[in-house]
């Protein structure tokens, strides 16, 4: 089953300005030189663009956890709230009232 993100959806493709500048000014060099660096700088991007994904993915888990845990704790206290009132009418019921 699948939830809807909670989060807004920014554009996760979007690289940081220093990385696009550098792009361009990779773009921008002679052929010898934008070829060596070019294999270098895909690589970086991709790096980031996963490192970005798996961000995204972490934030959701943590955030889906954190309601979680908020469910369970509500549920232990109405379970020990349940327990306090049997264990008053049973000590009730035994003290004959």
């Amino acid at each position: 089953m699948t939830f809807p993100k909670r989060f807004q959806d920014r554009n996760i493709d979007d690289l940081p300005p220093e990385l696009t500048e550098l792009g361009d000014l990779i773009h921008g060099l002679e052929p010898t030189h934008r070829q060596e660096l070019l294999a270098a700088y895909q690589r970086v991007t991709e790096s980031v663009l996963r490192r970005r994904r798996i961000l995204g993915i972490v934030q959701e888990a943590l955030s889906q956890l954190r309601l979680d845990v908020k469910y369970l704790m509500f549920d232990l206290e109405m379970t020990r709230r349940e327990r306090d009132e049997l264990q008053a009418r049973i000590e009730r019921e035994e003290r004959g009232f």
